[in-house]
């Protein structure tokens, strides 16, 4: 049910958004300063050296199950996006899964595009996109860190609805789920 990122182009208020699949020897100087970010990184936990970003972003492109991508506004990279099947990620264990779920990772990357407001319209065109070309897909689930409000509070404004919360290997996620329109 991962489609291929490229297929989502859509133009939206604040300019034409993109995405690409992630190439993660191109872009790891990218999601390498994004991901030592300290705004990122209190959250995404994963401020680390440029050889262990390699072997994350190696990783997330090979397994399978996940569709690395970056979004780019206007041509410019500005966000990181993995949907994943929470079946082989694992999440699914965590929640009650359906059929049809399809998990999704976010960051806006460079500080200079956080507080604008481009998240929630960023966040309803990958999930009205995912919606639009996989009529299997009927829900698409997120699980911030419950201290991440301004995350939570992006995903609501996108049409998410918060079903508690859950308790992560590493982490208290508030569990958010956006259904078919």
């Amino acid at each position: 049910m991962l489609l291929d990122p490229a297929d989502c182009a859509r133009e939206l208020d604040c300019g034409r958004f993109t995405l690409r699949r992630l190439d993660p020897v191109l872009d790891l100087d990218l999601l390498h300063a994004w991901m030592n970010d300290p705004a990122v990184a209190e959250f995404w936990e994963l401020a680390r050296p440029r050889p262990e970003i390699a072997d994350y972003l190696r990783f997330q492109s090979g397994n399978g199950y996940c569709a690395p991508s970056l979004g780019l506004l206007d041509g410019v990279p500005m966000s990181y996006w993995e949907l994943y099947d929470p079946w082989r990620e694992g999440l699914a264990g965590h929640y009650p899964a359906e059929a049809g779920d399809i998990g999704l990772h976010l960051l806006i990357g460079p500080g200079s595009a956080r507080g604008r407001g481009l998240g929630a319209p960023l966040l309803r065109a990958v999930t009205d996109w995912q919606f639009a070309q996989d009529r299997r897909v009927r829900r698409i689930v997120a699980e911030p860190d419950v201290r991440n409000l301004a995350s939570i509070r992006v995903f609501e404004r996108a049409g998410f609805a918060c079903h508690g919360e859950l308790e992560l290997p590493g982490k208290r996620a508030a569990f958010m789920i956006r259904a078919t329109p």
